[in-house]
């Protein structure tokens, strides 16, 4: 089998994540995150929906991801990104962190909202 190095020409990758905290792009974020194809920030949680809001015209869908397993998204959240036309992948965060990873190698307009494991 032959592995190859993953290049992120133009997107942030998420390089590590631990208890309570998410390392993106050589920064360390504590806490909930919100991270993109052109940088992450901190994210305070399902009551910090303006923020996820605001990637309407930026991705295609957000990676969910839940803590430490999967578990139902918020419905108060989940009811407002699908009403503003985002969807919506529950997955853990460590999933959603290497899901994310993936996808933006590849160039795919996707976003992970994180909680901390």
């Amino acid at each position: 089998m032959q592995i190859s190095e993953v290049h992120y020409e133009d997107a942030v990758p998420i390089d590590g994540y631990g208890p309570g905290f998410f390392r993106v792009n050589g920064d360390v974020i504590h806490g909930g995150a919100i991270i993109t194809a052109t940088g992450a920030r901190s994210w305070g949680g399902y009551d910090d929906v303006e923020a996820v809001l605001a990637l309407k015209d930026k991705v295609d869908f957000i990676l969910m991801g839940t803590g430490e397993t999967m578990a139902p998204v918020n419905k108060e959240f989940r009811d407002a990104m699908e009403a503003a036309g985002i969807g919506v992948e529950p997955m853990a965060s460590a999933s959603a962190c290497r899901t994310y990873n993936v996808l933006v190698s590849e160039g795919r307009r996707v976003a992970a909202v994180v909680l901390p494991l």
